[in-house]
């Protein structure tokens, strides 16, 4: 074989700069699309807790807790909040906030321990996003220590599922 000339070989340079070039473009295509698509979660629900029935509350934990089971066995990434406003705070606290419109009744006593970990169990669990409004706590005066553990304080309650639905694609689910 003979060698090839000078010539020859920057002639065949260009084209051997652009099959490397497409390669590498095919490959940043291939490696970040998917990641890219496994971040943003198959599924977004936001439930909004504004009631003060504890047999609705502990509904809305069966349901929750049903949907996160059926996401789970199908392999399903999925991002669940429950964004409490104004009588949902009476479900974030031990503090029977008295002298207060949320105050705790004789039914939410005896069911608080039973939903208190019923909820702690989706959120630690099963990743369920609690979102209170800080409206409604900073209204009553509950101090930010006294409520559960896992809970994020959002300005506003009702924009925020507001944002979730418009800006994020969140359906949108409220027990009755």
């Amino acid at each position: 074989m003979f060698p090839l000339s000078r010539a020859v070989r920057m002639a065949r340079l260009p084209g051997f700069a652009m099959a490397l070039m497409l390669t590498g473009l095919l490959f940043a295509a291939l490696a970040f699309t998917p990641r890219a698509e496994a971040m943003e979660p198959e599924a977004k629900v936001v439930y909004h807790a504004d009631f003060a029935d504890p047999r609705r509350f502990s509904a809305m934990l069966t349901s929750i807790n049903n949907m996160m089971t059926y996401y789970q066995d199908e392999f399903m990434d999925v991002d669940v909040r429950i964004v409490f406003v104004a009588h949902g705070i009476r479900f974030l606290t031990d503090d029977d906030l008295a002298d207060t419109p949320f105050e705790a009744d004789e039914e939410l006593k005896e069911e608080r321990d039973t939903l208190r970990g019923r909820l702690m169990s989706l959120a630690s669990t099963h990743g369920v996003k609690l979102e209170l409004c800080e409206i409604t706590r900073s209204q009553i005066g509950l101090d930010q220590d006294e409520v559960y553990d896992h809970v994020e304080f959002v300005p506003s309650g009702v924009v925020r599922i507001a944002e979730l639905q418009n800006e994020k694609g969140f359906a949108y689910i409220k027990i009755e």
